[in-house]
């Protein structure tokens, strides 16, 4: 039976965390695998791509006419993936640190139980390797997503016993082929943040189980690019796409609460807008309001400086 494997990592602008993921990658025990490097336009694309030719021939390299995001990315890897017979595609953000095992133990995880779609890893925060970060994804309407254990010291770092979680961070997911043809790949209209949610709910909703294999370690500085970005176009994501996730998923009466809620939120960020003096207090009030207004206008995916 195939087996094969294919790693996906994206880069924008992320050079030195890029070269040494996939450095840590050389390390890895799983037999039967590649790696596709989808670089999304960036400004050290020619850097990264000349030292991926040099020190990692093998890499696959997919070099994107523009910023796609990280699903528009991610979705571009994919399809190159099961193009070329991929088993198991692994999303894995370019900015971790993975121990040699991390693919064995997923793939055995994923194995385990013919139900599971997708396949999450036990991700540790790179500066402290032993405090985790991720160990299982908690969800709900009022309460977005949150990351079981975040903060926590590893009680049980030899811990294999895989367990059901809400959805599956994107910063290390293992999907597998099977799963993909069935729900179909990341939606772009998210361009980043909460993308990952959704398609762990899709996947649910199509009957598979979303799990963590914890003997999986995975080791992440968190959020290297998104922080480049600016924290008011952060708002902006987080609030459009809570929105565009409720629109796809919420239950009729819990999405009417949540647009009422929006409508409240607007006023409350317009209200502050007057009250605030500080320049940058002032952008995230616009940020959060223009998310909350272009959720309205239909106006997805990626969008212009704020």
């Amino acid at each position: 039976m195939n087996q094969k494997a294919s790693i996906i990592i994206v880069n924008y602008n992320g050079a030195e965390d890029t070269l040494e993921c996939l450095n840590s990658l050389k390390k890895i025990t799983y037999p039967d695998y590649e790696i596709i490097l989808v670089d999304n336009a960036s400004s050290d694309a020619s850097f990264v791509l000349n030292e991926v030719h040099k020190n990692f021939p093998a890499v696959k390299i997919l070099a994107m006419p523009r910023n796609l995001g990280f699903a528009g990315g991610n979705n571009g890897g994919i399809k190159t993936a099961l193009d070329g017979g991929a088993r198991y595609v692994i999303l894995l953000n370019n900015d971790t640190i993975v121990a040699p095992d991390f693919l064995s133990q997923m793939i055995k995880a994923a194995e385990s139980d013919k139900s599971i779609g997708i396949i999450g890893a036990k991700i540790y925060y790179f500066a402290e390797k032993n405090r985790v970060w991720y160990n299982g994804g908690i969800f709900s309407w009022t309460g977005g997503g949150r990351h079981a254990q975040d903060g926590a010291i590893d009680g049980n770092p030899d811990d294999t016993e895989i367990k059901d979680t809400e959805y599956i961070t994107g910063c290390a997911l293992l999907i597998k082929r099977e799963a993909v043809e069935k729900i179909g790949l990341l939606c772009e209209d998210f361009f980043m943040y909460h993308e990952d949610i959704e398609w762990s709910l899709r996947a649910q909703k199509a009957g598979y189980k979303t799990m963590v294999a914890p003997a999986a370690h995975i080791w992440h500085k968190v959020s290297r690019s998104a922080s480049k970005m600016g924290t008011p176009v952060i708002h902006y994501y987080n609030i459009r796409n809570a929105l565009i996730l409720a629109k796809m998923h919420a239950p009729a009466p819990v999405k009417m609460l949540i647009y009422i809620w929006s409508a409240y939120h607007y006023t409350k960020q317009s209200i502050k807008l007057m009250m605030f003096r500080s320049r940058e207090s002032k952008h995230i009030a616009r940020a959060i309001m223009s998310g909350i207004s272009d959720f309205y206008r239909g106006k997805y995916g990626k969008i212009d400086l704020l």
